[in-house]
Parts: structure tokens; sequence; C-alpha cells
């Protein structure tokens, strides 16, 4: 949930929802958007849901519910996943030590509920569990990510170790800086700082040491697909991990736990049903629409766009693990020919740590 809808406005912001939260969709004409991140760095408000874990027993209480272990040493951050009973993705979310507590960023809508389930099976461990929405978060990303943020950052070199966070100040503003993990395909950060110093958080980052154009979700939606991005909102929620070759949210030593119950390890799920691939359809499909091998329907598109560095329509969609050509066709509604094409769509600065590997996954 945006905390700076004025100022955003200001810049002739207009507004959506994502995950349940308002955020900017954009400062208008998003291709400019798009070739500035690509090219040079952009800012954007991020909607996440934010939790803070305190306690002693903080780091075994969320070992026990996520998929990957949490990670022992502070300014050390992973990527993990909460299954529901039956393996599915029921949240993704980032969980972040920091020394005497844990900050878990998830979608927004799904903040609340976590916190009233976790909430309520709190027995005799000794953890404290909130919503932390006194915390704003920022992405810095593009080809001069680093540059920018080393710009206005006073105090620690700029982290470079994905996820993992170091503690500074931009002027007089405490924030934390995480090292991103390429979801758009660029190299980029997360700053962190509390919410009365996010106005002129976000105007060091927009107008400081190295201009940055700021840029909402109508752009991150471009970028993270041309980058082969898998997002929760459109490929991982409900979705088998294998099904989606996340396996950077999943410890194959540990497995993939749901409440306190292991349900099974990754590496006896097998080859997965269905696999995540790019298309590059003739127009751009609908979310949903059928993908089809001659006349047998064979998956479906989860998320498509007309991607501005290509300037062609790009698609993602799950279809069946077996099918063998390359050569589809899509309903846009109209049927149009589509061809399979290897994943990242257009490549910059950095890799996505979240590139579907199907290799590794069905392991």
């Amino acid at each position: 949930m945006t905390v700076l809808e004025s100022v955003h406005a200001d810049h002739g912001a207009t507004f959506t929802e994502h995950n349940g939260a308002r955020v900017v969709a954009g400062y208008g004409r998003p291709d400019r958007s798009h070739r500035a991140v690509r090219n040079v760095v952009g800012v954007i408000e991020r909607g996440y849901g934010i939790i803070e874990i305190t306690g002693a027993d903080r780091i075994s209480y969320v070992d026990n519910v996520i998929s990957n272990s949490v990670p022992r040493d502070d300014g050390v951050g992973c990527y993990a996943l909460v299954l529901d009973p039956q393996g599915a993705i029921e949240t993704e979310l980032y969980v972040y030590n920091a020394n005497d507590r844990l900050l878990l960023f998830l979608p927004f809508d799904r903040a609340q509920p976590l916190v009233e389930e976790w909430q309520s099976k709190v027995f005799i461990d000794d953890v404290e569990i909130r919503l932390a929405a006194d915390l704003v978060v920022f992405g810095v990303h593009g080809p001069k990510a680093t540059e920018k943020v080393a710009s206005v950052l006073t105090g620690p070199s700029v982290p470079e170790r994905p996820l993992s966070f170091v503690r500074g100040t931009m002027g007089d503003i405490g924030v934390t800086v995480i090292a991103g993990d390429g979801l758009t395909g660029e190299e980029g950060y997360e700053i962190i700082c509390e919410a009365a110093d996010a106005e002129r958080a976000f105007d060091t980052l927009v107008n400081h040491g190295l201009n940055a154009a700021p840029f909402g979700y109508t752009t991150w939606n471009t970028l993270t697909l041309e980058a082969g991005t898998p997002l929760f909102g459109t490929e991982l929620a409900g979705v088998i991990p294998n099904v989606a070759g996340v396996h950077a949210a999943i410890d194959s030593e540990k497995g993939c736990y749901v409440g306190q119950e292991v349900v099974a390890r990754v590496e006896n799920h097998g080859q997965p049903s269905r696999r995540l691939v790019g298309l590059a359809p003739e127009g751009v499909p609908p979310s949903g629409a059928s993908v089809r091998a001659g006349d047998t329907v064979v998956g479906e598109v989860t998320r498509a766009a007309q991607s501005p560095l290509r300037d062609d329509p790009i698609a993602l969609a799950y279809i069946d693990f077996t099918v063998d050509t390359t050569e589809l066709t899509v309903d846009t509604p109209a049927d149009c020919a589509a061809s399979v094409v290897e994943l990242p769509f257009v490549t910059g600065s950095s890799r996505s740590l979240r590139l579907p590997d199907y290799e590794r996954a069905s392991r």
C-alpha cells in the first residue's frame, strides 16, 4: 500500500491494485519508463506486506513453516514458499535475518492472513508476530543501479551477494540496502526505510546522485515478463513448485514444509506435469487464453504484453510437459501462431534467479 500517494500524484502517477495493495500503475508513457530502466536506472515503491517476527524461537518457528531454511547469519536473506497441504504454493516470501528480528516480505494480501494463522499456532514458542506497517520498501533497478545506490549510500559498500543486506544512511535517513535477485533482468536493490522518512528517501533516490526515473507496476510487469520471471499473482499461486521450476525457493535437503509436517522432498516430485515457457505469439493474447498443439489444448497463457524492447508480443504460458513441438496456436481471441522461445526474452545486466529450471526442479 503506497504511503506516498500525493507525492506520486505530483509526478503524474495513476494507480492500480497489485496483490491487494494500492500501488502506482505508471507516470504516463510506460514504454519510455521501461526503456529508462533498461538503459539507466529506475525507482519503484514496492507493494509488499511486511511481517516482523521477534523472540528467542523466531528462527526455529519460521523454519518449520517455509520451504527454505532461515539464514542463521545477520545480514542474509532467502526466497522461500509456504505450501498448502497438497504441496501447492500458498504464498511466496523473502525472509531476512536482521539480528534480533526476522523481516518477511510477501504479497500484500497474504500478510495479514499469515500473521493471524501463525499467531493462532503459537503455544509454547517464544515468538511475537506482527505486521510492520511502519516500513517502506523502494526498488532500484537498471544497469546503473549499483552506481545509483553507491552515489547516495553513506557507510558500507553496496552489498554484492543476492539477498544480502547492509545498513547505512542516505543523507540523515537510516536505510537498509538489500541486493536483489534480478527479477527485472537488471541489477537491482531494495531500500528499506521508516515510513516517516519515505518521502525524503524517494526524493533522494530519484533526484540525488545519479538521477533515476520513477516507474510503476505497468513497467514492472513488462520488465519481469521480458526477464522470464514467474510472479506470484500470475504464475506461482496454487502451483506445485516443480511445475513452476522455482528451485531457488526449495532447500532440497530440508524438503517442503507445511505447518509442522513434511509434505514431500522436492527431489521426489519427479517430472512435473506442466512447464512454464516463453511464447512469441503473433498478437497479444489475454491471460487464460488457450494454447493448442494442432486441435489439442495443451496449456494456457498466464500473462502477455507488447515487449517495449523487442517491439513484439511476448507471453508466458503453462503447457503440458510432454509437448514436443515448438510451433503452437494461441487464442487472441482469434487463432494466431506462437513459437516457444528460450527465456529470457531480453538479456539485461543481470539474470533472474527465478528463471524456470526443470533439470533441477525434477531431480
